[in-house]
Parts: structure tokens; C-alpha cells; sequence
């Protein structure tokens, strides 16, 4: 099965470099839920931060949706499943 996890870095066109990557715990069951999310998570991100500081270190974000396989467990047999 695969999900996708969402990336956000948070750079700064003045200084040229980008705080570490933040990896949102929440994980998403297809790449465009993990995209809306991400643009909608930048946005709110870039208001929080405000418009003086955003103006002053030309703050942007960035984010990726990467795809992760995860193994989901075999279903155990039930009681009648065991002695048939």
C-alpha cells in the first residue's frame, strides 16, 4: 500500500538556504490530498510569518509530497479459520 507524506522547508531567498525540512505526521492516501494540504498548509504558514518578515528575508515555502509504502499486516486467522 502507498501513502504520501507531506515535506515542508521553509527558505529564505536572502540568505539562500532553507530551515530544516518539517515532515507532517499526518500521512495522506493519494498525492492530491498531499498537495491541496501542502499548498493550504503554505499559505497559512506565510500569513502566520507575516508581511513584514516575509518582505524583509523574502521567506518562501517549498514542499514535496513523497511516496511511502507501507506493509500492512496479514489478517490473523479466526478461531473457525484454524480448525477448518
Amino acid at each position: 500500500m502507498k501513502v504520501f507524506a507531506l515535506v515542508l522547508y521553509m527558505c529564505s531567498g536572502v540568505a539562500n538556504t532553507c530551515l530544516q525540512p518539517f515532515v507532517f505526521e499526518h500521512q495522506f492516501d493519494s498525492a492530491y490530498d498531499c498537495m491541496v494540504t501542502g499548498y493550504d498548509e503554505s499559505k497559512t504558514k506565510i500569513v502566520e510569518i507575516g508581511e513584514e518578515d516575509v518582505n524583509q528575508y523574502r521567506i518562501y515555502i517549498k514542499f514535496e509530497c513523497l511516496p511511502q509504502e507501507i506493509m500492512v499486516p496479514k489478517k490473523k486467522p479466526t478461531k473457525e479459520e484454524k480448525n477448518t
